[in-house]
């Protein structure tokens, strides 16, 4: 067996593996995964699922297996809110410098950790 190297992540896979706009490729997943278990929570079949978010049943396979790519993070939360969902968005004042961050938490809990800085500015 050869040699295991050691590598330490970011905490982003998608910015270890250099995928272009890891953060909000990372928000996606997660969106994604989300909607993956309320599918499964709700004993749906893709084709129910389809009907529910207006989308076609192959759509919907791409999308639970990770081809979220082409869809809007928008788009994604108004899947989660078609199938029940309620998302919540909260701006708050950061006490630091520098750019905010976006974090992605689920039933009303906050990750300790970034997961997203969506929509930098260019000013």
């Amino acid at each position: 067996m050869g040699k295991k190297e050691k590598f330490a992540s970011s905490g982003n896979i998608f910015a270890d593996i250099g995928i272009q706009n890891p953060e909000e490729t990372l928000a996606k997943a997660e969106i994604v995964r989300q909607i993956y278990i309320t599918i499964k929570k709700k004993k749906l079949t893709q084709a129910k699922a389809a009907k529910i978010l207006g989308i076609s049943q192959p759509k919907v396979s791409k999308l639970l297996c990770g081809y979220f790519q082409n869809f809007s993070l928008e788009r994604l939360f108004r899947f989660l809110n078609k199938l029940g969902q309620d998302i919540n968005i909260s701006i708050t004042s950061k006490p630091h410098k520098g750019e905010g961050h976006t974090r992605i938490g689920i039933d009303g809990s906050i990750p300790a950790y970034r997961i997203a800085v969506l929509g930098r500015a260019p000013y």
